[in-house]
């Protein structure tokens, strides 16, 4: 091994959107075959934000674009460093086998929600992306009052599970999160304006220790390679 080689071996630590555990499980085996390690930490991109805001830092950080663009007009990422990894959406999932909800149009998903026996997602409280969005369309359909005794709230990414395993009959997600769920079927994103597209993107933390190993993970997540493995997650790549 050269010298310069080993200039990309070390740990690259990593804070990343739970919407991305499922690509990252799978892929992890794949890039650390070049020599370099990973140590990640998932949470919802609103406790990560809080967490970067009180001076936590990785090598390289995974959110919403949104959040990064944010983060490095804070000087809390460098400068040109973020790259687009994969696109979800807000998606309405349920037990693989039931019914089909018809979700087709505004009125159809009020229908729907209101029909429902149950319906999980992500506590808005806890920060995670798709349950903050989807509080606010319970708002603007006008029913946030009538779901709450049949709503079950979930720290981040469970909503899936809870369908599976028939504790609820509607699961509100990031697409990706629902699609990876054995037993779950994504019935399709919210209906016109109400549809949320989300672009995730990694970018490299402003105290990055090891830029080269950081630069060559971004570099794999945004790879053909990847990009399969996103697309069979339930997200599309960029």
């Amino acid at each position: 091994m050269t010298s310069t080689n080993r200039m990309h071996i070390g740990e690259v630590t990593v804070l990343s959107t739970v919407a991305l555990t499922p690509a990252l499980d799978e892929l992890v085996p794949s890039y650390e075959k070049s020599g370099n390690r990973l140590m990640i930490i998932y949470n919802t991109i609103g406790e990560l934000k809080k967490r970067i805001d009180n001076g936590d830092t990785a090598d390289v950080i995974i959110l919403s674009r949104q959040i990064l663009n944010k983060l490095e007009a804070q000087r809390k990422l460098i400068s040109g460093s973020i790259v687009n990894i994969g696109i979800s959406y807000v998606a309405v999932g349920i037990r693989a086998g039931a019914r089909l909800p018809d979700i087709s149009t505004q009125e159809k998903l009020k229908e729907t929600l209101l029909a429902a026996k149950s319906i999980s997602y992500a506590d808005p409280a806890k920060g995670g992306a798709s349950g903050v969005y989807f509080a606010g369309v319970l708002d603007r359909l006008g029913i946030s009052d009538q779901m709450k005794a049949k709503t079950v709230l979930v720290p981040n990414a469970q909503a899936g599970e809870l369908v599976a395993g028939g504790q609820v009959e509607i699961g509100v997600a990031q697409a990706c999160e629902i699609a990876v769920v054995p037993g779950t079927r994504v019935v399709g994103p919210l209906p016109g304006d109400l549809n949320s597209r989300m672009i995730f993107s990694a970018g490299m933390g402003s105290n990055c220790r090891i830029p080269r190993a950081a630069e060559s993970l971004i570099e794999f997540m945004a790879s053909p390679v990847a990009a399969a493995v996103l697309k069979s997650k339930g997200m599309d790549p960029v």
